[in-house]
């Protein structure tokens, strides 16, 4: 009748005869084969690229922690501690970096730059503002790969690498910070030091500020040599480094000026405030 259902030829066969019909006439054709091995090979690729922005998510909390731990250096009576401290957490970064570097092993790294990228920027401004500490200078890119390189000097590794091939030749691997990876953390290390001289005003330390704010400069005026001719990262983070020496050089401003009107003790709160007027000022939040 007319709205209804016209049985078509093959519904009078059993629904399991016609499946195996469809199996017997459709084959497992080559070119199904190689989506099949397409497929894996994506899976494969998907689950380390999750694997590699876990490792990145837990090297930018411990290089967190490590700044954080940094930033005590001008209170605490027993420097020198806090910097060994400092480079034990430093080592424990490393060793993540290590299984990174794993990872990677037969990869293009740029395929999977976007993964670990947050984390080796976050590193890099943990290691510089070390290196500031120990030096007052900026460590440079060469320097920061040279401690990338590592060893299978575990007994552990030792003894699978040895069962695994025949020659004995310690096993290395290596993972070098991109020049965009290390400038980006340089930027974000301003912020940093700008917190130490507001820190360091506070704790009575008058010389600090004017050494930050000489080297502030000297970073600032490398990065407008690179301009708008870097990425797009890179120029997005000089108005934020711009700020940070503004806030340093007022603050060197205010000592030379009103510095003996102003007890040591209420320096860091008028620091404070005339900053948040910046912020202000300036639209930041």
């Amino acid at each position: 009748g007319s709205g209804g259902f016209r049985k078509r030829k093959h519904d009078h066969f059993p629904h399991g005869q016609r499946r195996e019909e469809k199996e017997n006439v459709n084959p497992p054709s080559a070119l199904m084969t190689s989506f099949k091995s397409f497929q894996l090979e994506l899976d494969t690729r998907h689950d380390k690229y999750e694997r590699l922005v876990k490792l990145s998510r837990d090297i930018t909390i411990e290089s967190k922690r490590t700044i954080f731990l940094l930033h005590r250096f001008t209170s605490a009576p027993n420097g020198e501690e806090i910097l060994s401290e400092s480079e034990v957490k430093l080592d424990a970064v490393r060793q993540k970096i290590k299984q990174v570097a794993q990872e990677l092993i037969g990869e293009d790294m740029y395929q999977f730059h976007r993964a670990i990228s947050p984390g080796l920027q976050e590193y890099v401004e943990a290691v510089s503002f070390q290196y500031f500490i120990k030096t007052r200078s900026l460590i440079s890119v060469e320097e920061i790969n040279k401690q990338l390189i590592f060893t299978a000097e575990d007994r552990e590794e030792t003894t699978n690498m040895t069962s695994n091939s025949h020659d004995k030749q310690p096993r290395m691997w290596s993972l070098k910070v991109t020049p965009v990876d290390y400038l980006l953390g340089v930027a974000d290390l301003t912020g940093e030091l700008m917190r130490l001289c507001i820190s360091s005003v506070g704790n009575g330390d008058i010389d600090t500020p004017f050494e930050l704010s000489q080297f502030l400069r000297q970073i600032y005026d490398g990065f407008t040599f690179i301009g708008n001719t870097g990425p797009y990262e890179v120029s997005k983070k000089l108005y934020t480094l711009k700020q940070s020496l503004a806030k340093v050089e007022n603050a060197c401003y205010t000592l030379k000026v009103r510095g003996s009107e102003i007890p040591k003790h209420m320096l860091a709160d008028v620091f404070s405030t005339k900053t948040e007027l910046i912020d202000q000022e300036e639209g930041l939040p």
